[in-house]
């Protein structure tokens, strides 16, 4: 019998025991659930072309409001009152500082119901617990009012052109706010949008297709019609099935725990430790697959998450997607595969911290991460050799990739090469991320004599920090736009942010490409 205690509903006990699944994570799956079917029902119902903002931003509260009291019972109390507080710094605050007020109030609120739940209550447990959603309330706050402070306090000059496309010029009204923060789309798994998006969603803002003129310089926007969503959420609802398919049956079969099983490290070969540290770190990404596609689904169901039509007309429904599978387990290199995990959370980070930092942006934003992410110990060892490897890995990709992009056979082996060695690096940097405690965590690295920590070392204590030149970023950019080619584009009407986000430039497709590529 699957036995625990949950804050929420145990309405589902029985299921529960018949599943032989936790209570809390069977509450959690069954209101997903729940909200695809109103998601449907929502944009059926109540489009925006049915009825009107208002009504659509109550029932979105409320139903969000109702998931979270069955899930978590009172503790859902903290979302209302982190956002209520947040929304009267804003108000009281004023727009010149509110945001930094904000940032901190938010964000240390937050911490200290981690602290709560990881040191009071149940450390170690993955649950679905209530520091879950207050992770995406936290960010929602927070972007908001960076959002706010660029949109009525600093000047147009001085944003980057994604700032300016996201900058909020009128404070949200209550509902506007609590409906954004609290809706039931995204009050369980998120994923995090920006305040522009969702309120041009609710209000159902015309969608436009922006293509470039004849001289490639000029470019002429048309109204289209809203499309359906039913093709992408049936793909993503398939994903969702498939990927909890190979939780429920591969993931236990593979523990990452398995790694510092000292029978295991005493007989096993290093090629059997590197192949089951990779397969047993690729075991455990299905259940993030499942939570994110689904939420995913769920915002698609409803009418929200499109996009925008490509160069041919087809339909994208990946305005707040999450992660992109493919690009993942196919990455060559660390930059590559942050950038398609946890897409909205890099996002966010970029736009709170790596954007705005005055110094070591890098340091500062895995740092933030760490902070937001929770306060086991294991959290800020994964990250702490994140920031070694993100700075090694972009050392070596400068020194050594331009000598191998001609001829192709040179650069199929580099790419597998590289793609070896991501994999490995990656499993290696978030093992104390999955194992948490930092006695496992060292336990773990000491396995393995600290050696990627040293090579990262010598990495950049002997490669030279080079420049990277322009023609080097184009064969660069090859490869890599390929994923985000779409993403650095920004819609006129500031409807499409997930692409603004990804840029530092916002002209036509080739400039913002080649300079998403100096970025890297």
């Amino acid at each position: 019998m699957a036995t625990t205690s949950t804050t929420g509903s145990t309405l589902l006990q029985p299921l529960s025991n018949a599943v032989q699944l936790p209570i809390d994570q069977v509450n959690f799956v069954v209101c997903q659930l729940f909200a695809l079917l109103a998601a449907i029902w929502f944009r059926t119902y109540l489009h925006s072309s049915k009825t009107s903002s208002f009504i659509r931003h109550i029932v979105a509260t409320l139903l969000g409001l109702y998931l979270a009291f069955f899930c978590f019972g009172w503790y859902a109390l903290h979302f209302l009152v982190q956002s209520g507080i947040s929304y009267c710094i804003m108000i009281i605050i004023g727009v010149e500082s509110m945001h930094k007020y904000c940032f901190v109030f938010a964000l240390g609120y937050l911490t200290v119901c981690q602290i709560t739940r990881v040191y009071i209550f149940d450390y170690g447990q993955y649950s679905a617990d209530f520091s879950g959603p207050m992770m995406i309330i936290t960010q929602k706050i927070t972007s908001l009012a960076y959002e706010i402070h660029d949109g009525m306090f600093r000047k147009d000059e001085e944003l980057t052109p994604s700032q300016r496309g996201l900058a909020v010029r009128r404070m949200p009204s209550p509902l506007e706010y609590v409906s954004y923060t609290c809706n039931f789309m995204g009050i369980l798994a998120g994923p995090l949008c920006s305040y522009k998006d969702y309120i041009i969603f609710i209000e159902g803002k015309p969608y436009h297709m922006t293509q470039s003129g004849a001289n490639g310089k000029e470019e002429v926007h048309y109204e289209r019609t809203e499309p359906s969503p039913n093709t992408a959420v049936i793909q993503k609802l398939l994903v969702c099935g498939l990927s909890l398919l190979l939780h429920l049956t591969v993931s236990n079969t593979l523990p990452v725990e398995y790694n510092i099983d000292e029978h295991f490290q005493a007989t096993a070969s290093w090629p059997t430790k590197v192949t089951y540290l990779y397969v047993s770190l690729l075991a455990a990404r299905p259940k993030y697959y499942f939570a994110w596609t689904l939420a995913d689904a769920i915002n698609n169901a409803a009418g929200f998450g499109f996009r925008g039509y490509d160069r041919n007309g087809a339909a994208r429904w990946d305005l707040i997607s999450n992660l992109r599978i493919q690009q993942i387990e196919m990455s060559t290199s660390f930059k590559m595969f942050l950038d398609n995990w946890n897409i909205q959370t890099a996002l966010w980070l970029k736009r709170v911290c790596y954007e705005r930092a005055s110094f070591s942006p890098t340091i500062q934003t895995f740092f933030l991460s760490a902070i937001w992410h929770g306060v086991y110990p294991g959290y800020y060892l994964t990250f702490l050799t994140g920031v070694l490897m993100t700075l090694a890995a972009r050392t070596m990709r400068k020194n050594f990739r331009h000598h191998f992009m001609e001829p192709s056979q040179l650069k199929l082996f580099y790419d597998v090469i590289t793609w070896v060695v991501t994999q490995i690096a990656i499993s290696y940097t978030v093992v104390p991320f999955v194992l948490l405690s930092i006695k496992p965590s060292f336990m773990f690295y000491s396995s393995w004599y600290y050696c990627l920590h040293i090579c990262g070392i010598l990495v950049l204590l002997l490669l030279p920090v080079k420049k990277i030149q322009r023609g080097e970023n184009m064969l660069e950019k090859i490869q890599l736009s390929r994923s985000k080619k779409f993403d650095e584009r920004e819609n006129s009407l500031g409807q499409n942010s997930f692409s603004t986000t990804n840029n530092i430039c916002n002209q036509d497709q080739d400039i913002a490409s080649r300079h998403s590529s100096l970025k890297q």
